[in-house]
């Protein structure tokens, strides 16, 4: 063995680092929301399982996958940190209630013929993001990002006519989400994606049982009843809850905070399609004019975003 570099081939063309991981980190996070996307064809699977045991199994086998990644991984140390700092679990713990309520509002969407309404949720999430941002952080808002919260107002209340009721499961998922955002956002980078994971699940463990005792004394549990298949599916519910995470955690390590804005649009675009095309839901033209309000907003506001993006950058590489 020798200290000598090897000789470069010209099959081997060097790539410089930042761009080979810009474009590992576009995989991943397009690997992510595109299995985001046709989740709603996962649950569906499960059938007959309802949405709660569903759930409830989603939680106990995601705790018991992300146990043994951080076995796999060592990562024991990181975990006992988080768990002596009492303000960190505490926000892990409405976390972990928000994205219950999240799961729970999502798979009862998916088993019941409402995907649309549930990609519509996700479609209005960045708004509500930003409403979040003024009600909650304090935060001012530009022109522009104002007439984008407008059009959205208009678009709910479009939506709201045309159902005859509010459209509750799209503003339970992107209000919940928004929160579980605004949670994630306060513990920042003390908490990785997989400690995250298993603090909320841990802290969502004794709900779960208490669901799964609930339906084994109404109606019986199915895990272990309909076939193999049903079943090897209930267990990989942890798998699939667990690798979009962190595919999507690589993702934002490696890619600008404005790609990963933009990219995040391709799980509701194709939960839309799964719901449009694959499971035929209907869209009578009030609801075509409402989805219509929502994608006009967001492009204005994905606008805004990428113009501040530019100017800060600009800002930044200015001499001091």
């Amino acid at each position: 063995m020798t200290d000598a570099a090897p000789t470069p081939t010209l099959s081997a063309p060097a790539v410089a680092p930042g761009r080979s991981e810009n474009s590992r980190g576009l995989l991943y996070g397009f690997l992510a929301y595109g299995l985001w996307g046709v989740l709603p064809l996962y649950f569906l699977l499960l059938a007959p399982t309802g949405a709660v045991e569903v759930v409830a199994w989603r939680v106990l086998f995601s705790l018991v996958f992300c146990l043994l990644l951080i076995t796999f991984t060592r990562k024991w140390g990181a975990l006992r940190h988080v768990l002596g700092q009492r303000r960190v679990m505490l926000t892990m713990g409405l976390a972990g209630l928000l994205i219950f309520v999240n799961w729970q509002t999502y798979v009862f969407a998916a088993m019941t013929g409402h995907v649309v309404e549930a990609a519509l949720g996700y479609f209005i999430n960045p708004i509500v993001t930003v409403l979040l941002g003024v009600l909650v952080l304090r935060e001012r808002l530009r022109r522009i990002q104002w007439i984008a919260l407008a059009i959205t107002v208009v678009a709910v209340i479009v939506l709201t006519v045309g159902y005859g009721t509010l459209p509750w499961i799209s503003l339970v998922l992107a209000f919940s989400f928004g929160f579980y955002g605004l949670m994630k956002k306060r513990v920042g980078t003390s908490v990785d994606a997989v400690t995250g994971l298993t603090l909320e699940t841990a802290w969502l463990a004794p709900v779960a049982i208490i669901q799964l005792v609930v339906v084994a004394s109404l109606s019986g549990l199915t895990f272990g009843t309909v076939s193999t298949i049903h079943t090897l599916g209930l267990l990989a519910a942890g798998v699939v809850t667990a690798v979009p995470l962190l595919l999507f955690a690589a993702a934002a390590r490696r890619l600008p905070l404005t790609v990963l804005g933009l990219i995040q649009f391709a799980a509701p675009v194709l939960q839309f399609l799964v719901g449009v095309f694959i499971l035929n839901e209907p869209m009578p033209a009030e609801r075509w004019v409402g989805f219509a309000l929502v994608w006009v907003a967001l492009i204005i506001l994905t606008i805004d975003m990428v113009a501040a993006g530019r100017v800060a950058r600009r800002a930044s590489l200015e001499p001091v």
